[in-house]
């Protein structure tokens, strides 16, 4: 279970002004349904994962977490660059207590980068890293997900792999999820938070969350 607890998020900007994120919003999430974030660009959905996942400091408030939470599934920046895929995956397993020849094994084969699994992760292209995080993701057994475009990674055969087996992750284990994809929030995700100005906004049916992010994009683009 998340929940956010009077969280504001801010950033100085030029001119000793501060762009805000979110502002003051508390709010519990369902522990049993997944939740697409939407917003037009630049609205802080990728920072509201941050947030959850810890990576990143709120600026007033706190976020309760209750169960083991992932990172970002699209963020691959963690790995160590020298490194290898097999090494930060062995890494991986450590600090989460996952059985590590399993956890080698399933990315292996998995990620499909052949190769350059034995090979240092500075030599990987960006879908190569996202590749290798997201299979590192679906190793590990999280009790939730956060997903930053995840399924965007690779050639559509890939994708469609992706989504597979994701969508069997969250027989068991819900998600946060962010995407261009209305149609793949909407596939995917119970109910939908819109991010607008820094209001975050629950809505218990995801379709009507979509309608209402579409009604501020048009506004955004009038």
């Amino acid at each position: 279970m998340i929940e956010f607890v009077n969280l504001s998020k801010s950033y100085p900007v030029q001119g000793g002004k501060h762009k805000t994120v979110l502002h003051r919003c508390s709010v519990k999430f369902p522990s049993d349904k997944s939740v697409g974030l939407l917003g037009r660009n630049g609205a802080g959905k990728s920072t509201l994962l941050r947030l959850i996942a810890g990576t990143q400091d709120a600026t007033t408030g706190r976020v309760i977490r209750r169960g083991n939470v992932s990172w970002p599934i699209g963020f691959a920046g963690s790995f160590h660059p020298d490194l290898t895929g097999a090494q930060n995956t062995r890494f991986v397993a450590r600090i989460y207590g996952a059985d590590t020849d399993a956890l080698l094994r399933f990315v292996q084969d998995f990620c499909e980068l052949g190769d350059y699994f034995h090979m240092p992760v500075r030599s990987y292209s960006s879908g190569m890293k996202a590749r290798l995080a997201f299979g590192v993701s679906m190793g590990v057994p999280f009790d939730v997900y956060l997903v930053d475009e995840v399924t965007s990674v690779g050639d559509q055969r890939f994708r469609e792999k992706c989504a597979e087996i994701f969508k069997e992750r969250l027989k068991h284990s819900p998600a946060f999820m962010v995407s261009h994809s209305l149609g793949q929030v909407r596939d995917m995700c119970d109910m939908g938070a819109v991010l607008n100005n820094g209001i975050l906004t629950l809505y218990d049916d995801v379709n009507e969350a979509i309608a209402v992010h579409r009604k501020n994009m048009k506004q955004v683009n009038a």
